[in-house]
């Protein structure tokens, strides 16, 4: 589990904390109920994960622009994202798409490690950089294409996908446990997608449908250059 604490952690200010309880609650009356990836919202600074401009946003439940062209979900999702794994505290998850790092920080309060896989180097820099002034140390980045998977880390109990992809890669299928669960947003981009549960079994897979939003595609390969 994370380890935030430390003399020179991010200093929280009495309006930061109001303003992360005040999310929470809004968290609450739109259905998310597990309350340990309440207290994992609540314990992570969002305005870390975002540029100065951005700040006064932190705790509104919205998407926001990060680095690379990139956004940053909205807590919500990333909530009902977190609890539609029901992740274990000594599970092993595997995240695609690292993104500002915001949904890794969450995740690590949940599991015993986290191993986010990110197609930016710029973005896992910058999520490093966020991760360790936060003490967290449970999480491994990975500047690679999330859409393969981490075979060489493999097998996961959890995995979550941050973006959307036309199908569940069997590639990610085949790096779940024998009763893993993997959390996807499938569909096509500019139409309604499906946020999926796929849960392997040991007689037959299940997938189940938890809803319909919209979200960026994630993106094959590793850029190189930025």
């Amino acid at each position: 589990m994370a380890d935030t604490g430390g003399a020179d952690a991010p200093i929280v200010t009495h309006d930061e904390f109001e303003a992360r309880a005040s999310l929470v609650l809004s968290l609450r009356r739109r259905g998310i109920n597990d309350r340990r990836v309440l207290s994992a919202i609540e314990r992570v600074p969002r305005r870390l994960f975002l540029s100065a401009r951005l700040h006064r946003y932190a705790y509104e439940d919205c998407l926001l622009p990060i680095e690379c062209g990139q956004v940053v979900s909205a807590p919500s999702l990333v909530a009902k994202m977190a609890e539609a794994l029901e992740i274990q505290p000594g599970h092993r998850v595997l995240e695609i798409g690292t993104g500002s790092g915001y949904q890794s920080a969450v995740l690590s309060h949940l599991c015993q490690h986290v191993f986010t896989v990110e197609r930016y180097q710029t973005l896992i820099s910058l999520a490093r950089q966020r991760l360790a002034a936060l003490k967290i140390a449970n999480c491994e980045l990975h500047h690679a294409d999330g859409l393969q998977g981490l075979r060489d880390r493999a097998p996961f109990d959890r995995i979550v996908l941050t973006g959307s992809v036309p199908t569940i890669p069997d590639v990610l299928k085949s790096q779940l446990t024998s009763e893993g669960v993997l959390v996807a947003t499938v569909g096509w981009p500019g139409k309604v997608q499906s946020l999926v549960r796929f849960r392997r079994g040991t007689e037959s897979d299940v997938e189940e449908h938890l809803g319909e939003l919209r979200l960026v595609s994630l993106r094959p390969g590793r850029a190189d250059f930025l």
